[in-house]
C-alpha cells in the first residue's frame, strides 16, 4: 500500500470534516483475536463483560485495571470511517489500524465528549476519556504523514485517530447499523 503524503491528507480534511454529527452509520466491525490478527465481521455482539465478540481484549490488553483485569475505558477503539478511508484508502486496509468500530460520525471531543452514550443496534457504548493516539505501529502501516496527521492539530482536536469507548448496555450491531447519539 501506498502512504499518503500530508498534502493529500490535508486535501480530504474537509470530506472528515463533514461526518455526521447525531446519527451516522457503522461502516465496518473488527475484531482482533489475537494480537496481530484482524478478522472483519458483518455482525457481532458488545458486552460488558467481553467487549466486541471474538475480539481479544477479554483476554488482556495495554491498560488494565489494579486487580490485572483489561480496563474498561479501552474495551472497545472507534475510529471515524471517513479518517480511514482518506488514510487507507479501501476498506480491506481499514484492517490494519487496529481498531474495532468505523464510524461514519463526528468524533470529537466537542461532538462526543467523555461520557456521551452512542446507541449502536441494540447495545449501547459510552465515550471515555482515554487518548487514542497513532503510534509506531500506526507510522508502519500507514506512514509518518499519516501519524502526523491524525496525532497533531486539526487532526488532534477533531480525533481524527479515533476514540475509545466502554459497552454499557450489551447488545447486538451490524455493519450497516446507524450510530446514534443517546440524548
Amino acid at each position: 500500500m501506498t502512504h499518503r503524503t500530508m498534502a493529500e491528507l490535508e486535501a480530504g480534511l474537509e470530506g472528515i470534516l463533514g461526518a455526521p454529527k447525531d446519527a451516522g452509520r457503522l461502516d465496518a466491525i473488527v475484531a482482533r483475536p489475537a494480537k496481530g490478527e484482524r478478522r472483519a465481521l458483518d455482525s457481532a455482539g458488545l458486552s460488558l463483560a467481553g467487549g466486541l465478540e471474538g475480539d481479544h481484549w477479554a483476554l488482556g490488553c495495554w491498560k488494565s485495571t489494579e486487580d490485572g483485569k483489561p480496563h474498561p475505558d479501552v474495551q472497545i477503539c472507534i475510529m471515524n470511517a471517513r479518517s480511514i478511508a482518506l488514510i487507507a484508502g479501501a476498506r480491506e486496509n481499514w484492517l490494519p489500524a487496529g481498531d474495532n468500530l468505523y464510524l461514519d460520525l463526528d468524533l470529537s471531543p466537542d461532538n462526543l465528549p467523555p461520557g456521551t452514550r452512542l446507541a449502536l443496534g441494540t447495545a449501547e457504548l459510552e465515550i471515555t476519556d482515554t487518548p487514542h493516539n497513532g503510534c509506531a505501529q500506526f507510522i508502519a502501516r500507514f506512514g509518518r504523514d499519516a501519524c502526523v496527521f491524525v496525532n497533531t492539530g486539526t487532526g488532534k482536536a477533531h480525533r481524527l485517530r479515533g476514540v475509545y469507548a466502554r459497552v454499557v448496555r450489551d447488545g447486538h450491531m451490524a455493519v450497516g447499523d446507524r450510530a446514534m447519539k443517546v440524548r
